[in-house]
């Protein structure tokens, strides 16, 4: 009887201990511009290189890639010139989150680590830990997927030369034959990736010099188009606007949505900027409304040159050029989406680098992660593990069957942080009267916000289905009710620096329709969602619980100045 209760009173123990863990939570304060930090895991720190330009391309780069070319045809094929709203519509949305991301930047400018950093620091240890596992699943599969496109891409492009043309086995680039209906291996997909993960480790300068070269010519490439393709416009095209309805052109938004996906790269270099309080807001908003812009115009050339129903091929912008005479337009499409394909796997590459950095400083992973090279001033470590993981997905797994499962790291990180936002502002910790029972204002203020999610998703999920509009309504009523409950029952403090305006209803809606979005996925995504949840809480269990440090970040971390700033 004694041995079982000794038993019991372990176990019992442990969980408490998980639990105690689990609740812990980061006590951060911003770093001034003068903070100067060494890591506690040794090395000489991150070098601060990246100004507002190099942010602004950094974003730029991860946003836009070969989908600019091709989604916004596929897209219009249903949705009609009403593309354009959808689009705009997506834009908007992301412009919201983007908003709560930049007033996080600008609040912890000087610690790696993106939403999980922000997390950590409003929830607690578990919470910021699942949002990394759900977002690096993302990292790693969407890795691998542009890895083979680059190298499709790439295969074609040298196709071009008469002697190579049918020449090349599929096996080198475009992937050979699939085995068992997972198994496919390519090879120039993971000799790209080893190249670009030799530039990262060599330093942020020579990525930074990389990602702006090609973006630039993206960019270039792109506005070209535009302004060809504004010359060949027939704007009798552009009627009926919404062949298919308004329906149409929502769905197409819950598209396209992820084709802004990549600003918040922009938050994961704040131990590499010049200027981080100033600069970050800059390069978040101002790389997503530079993508908005660029969409659109795409998608006005688009359905202007061509009736909507002819869109929806494999190659949809290059298809109008060609039927309007201008072949060449083609081959700069082809460069165009080469330069964007590089750029969004380089910026990829680097933003789980600096993931992996600051869950290796906080030991929830081995501290080799958390370390970074002594010259080159870089998380070699994770760097190379990184290119590791993406060159065997993409060298031998078909993982573009994986592709529907994506994106659900980035919905919830985008909640996530759409939450830390409302929470970190919340000043009055005292308890209030519900119901008759007594709970403090921030259970209060956490119940509001779960509230709003359950409504976003069985929203999402009401229209998923075609079930009654009214059942929609009923949610989105009772969101609305949460969404007042926090602006009028909690009290909220001013933040230095940028500020997310209408706190807290612009986080309130981006969670909502986040979470919504997160509806119209693959019911496969949410298996996945929560197959991930529980590996990543028995990871924790295990290691992370027992070697995590949440005040690591409290001690001394001196940031390198870059050298021609150095004095």
């Amino acid at each position: 009887m004694s041995a079982v209760e000794s038993s019991s009173s372990s176990s019992s123990s442990w969980l408490s201990q998980l639990w105690s863990s689990a609740l812990r939570s980061k006590p951060l304060a911003p770093a001034s511009e003068s903070t100067t930090i060494r890591t506690a895991s040794g090395g000489e720190g991150l070098v601060r290189r990246l100004g507002l330009f190099d942010l602004l391309l950094l974003g730029i780069g991860a946003s836009i890639g070969a989908g600019i070319f091709v989604v916004t045809g596929t897209v219009a094929h249903d949705a009609g010139p009403g593309v354009t709203v959808s689009f705009i519509i997506a834009g908007g949305s992301c412009v919201l989150n983007a908003l709560c991301y930049a007033e996080l930047a600008s609040r912890f400018p000087a610690v790696v680590g993106g939403a999980y950093l922000y997390a950590y620091t409003a929830f607690n240890e578990i919470i910021a830990f699942l949002v990394f596992s759900q977002l690096m699943l993302d990292y790693h599969i969407g890795a691998a997927s542009i890895a083979r496109s680059l190298a499709s891409y790439v295969i074609t492009a040298l196709e071009l030369i008469p002697f190579l043309k049918d020449n090349i086995p599929s096996w080198v680039g475009h992937g050979s034959e699939e085995i068992y209906g997972a198994f496919s291996f390519n090879l120039l997909a993971p000799i790209l990736l080893v190249l670009l993960t030799i530039v990262l480790c060599r330093g942020v300068g020579e990525s930074s010099i990389l990602n702006s070269v090609m973006t630039v010519t993206k960019v270039v490439i792109v506005i070209f188009i535009i302004i060809v393709g504004a010359f060949e416009i027939d704007v009798s095209n552009w009627s009926p606007f919404a062949p298919n309805g308004f329906e149409s052109v929502l769905t197409g938004a819950t598209v396209v949505f992820f084709a802004y996906v990549g600003f918040d790269a922009v938050a994961n270099s704040a131990e590499e900027s010049k200027n981080p309080q100033r600069d970050l807001p800059l390069g978040i908003i101002g790389s997503l409304l530079i993508c908005v812009a660029l969409y659109v115009g795409v998608c006005l050339v688009l359905t202007g040159m061509l009736p909507y129903k002819s869109l929806g091929g494999d190659a949809p912008l290059a298809e109008a050029f060609m039927s309007k005479g201008l072949q060449y337009v083609s081959v700069l499409i082809s460069i165009g989406a080469i330069a964007g394909l590089t750029t969004t796997l380089l910026v990829g590459l680097y933003v789980q680098s600096r993931l992996y950095l600051g869950l290796g400083r906080d030991g929830l992973l081995p501290s080799l992660f958390g370390e970074v090279h002594q010259t080159r001033h870089t998380p070699v470590h994770s760097q190379i593990w990184v290119g590791i993981v993406a060159s065997v997905l993409a060298g031998f797994f078909n993982v573009h069957i994986l592709s529907h499962i994506l994106s659900v790291g980035t919905l919830t990180g985008y909640s996530v942080v759409s939450a830390c936002v409302v929470t970190l502002r919340w000043k009055d910790k005292t308890a209030c009267q519900v119901f008759g029972k007594s709970i403090s204002s921030r259970a209060e203020g956490l119940i509001c916000l779960i509230t709003v999610v359950c409504c976003g998703f069985a929203a999402g999920v009401f229209y998923r289905f075609g079930v009654s509009f009214i059942f929609s309504i009923v949610a989105v009523i009772i969101a609305i009710v949460a969404a007042a409950a926090l602006h009028f029952r909690q009290v909220y403090a001013d933040t230095p620096g940028f500020s997310c305006p209408g706190v807290p209803i612009v986080p309130t809606v981006c969670i909502f329709v986040n979470i919504f979005l997160f509806a119209q996925l693959h019911y496969e995504a949410w298996v996945r969602f929560v197959v991930v949840s529980i590996v990543t809480v028995g990871i924790y269990a295990v290691y992370g619980q027992y070697h995590a440090n949440p005040l690591s970040s409290n001690t001394l971390i001196i940031y390198q100045k870059a050298p021609s700033e150095a004095e």
